[in-house]
């Protein structure tokens, strides 16, 4: 009976070793899902910034429809919400406010990048409205 008892005892729980082998392979499942879904947010922004675009440019021409021109680059996005054409102004994927130039009668809206600042590689580096209207007609 000693010997039932003890048999039952062992095939009830893990080794140290096997419970080890589990936390290693569910650390390295997490470590790839982990880098596969930091590529992504960085897209994820990108994105984010061209729907903002969108929005904004539409609230722009509904401005230019309203006041028979645009916003001057002195004035920028912020006579949107003074004419109540939006609540509030939207800020980028990085919590920077979008920077508005009016180039030869066409609105330019910016995004700084993570970063805030002008220039800039990767997360850091500028998104302009100007580069998505490219990017769409080609």
């Amino acid at each position: 009976m000693d010997q039932s008892r003890s048999r039952v005892r062992r095939q009830r729980g893990m080794t140290l070793i096997e419970i080890m082998v589990v936390i290693t392979i569910l650390g390295l499942i997490a470590a790839a899902v982990g880098v596969a879904v930091m590529g992504q947010l960085g897209t994820a922004k990108e994105k984010r910034v061209g729907l903002d675009f969108g929005s904004l440019g539409q609230a722009l021409q509904l401005y230019a429809v309203k006041k028979g021109r645009l916003p001057d680059t002195a004035t920028g996005l912020r006579a949107l919400v003074d004419e109540q054409i939006l609540p509030k102004l939207p800020k980028d994927p990085w919590g920077n406010d979008y920077a508005y130039t009016l180039e030869r009668s066409t609105p330019v809206i910016v995004s700084l990048g993570a970063d805030g600042a002008p220039g800039g590689d990767g997360d850091d580096r500028d998104l302009s409205s100007r580069d998505l209207d490219d990017a769409s007609a080609r």
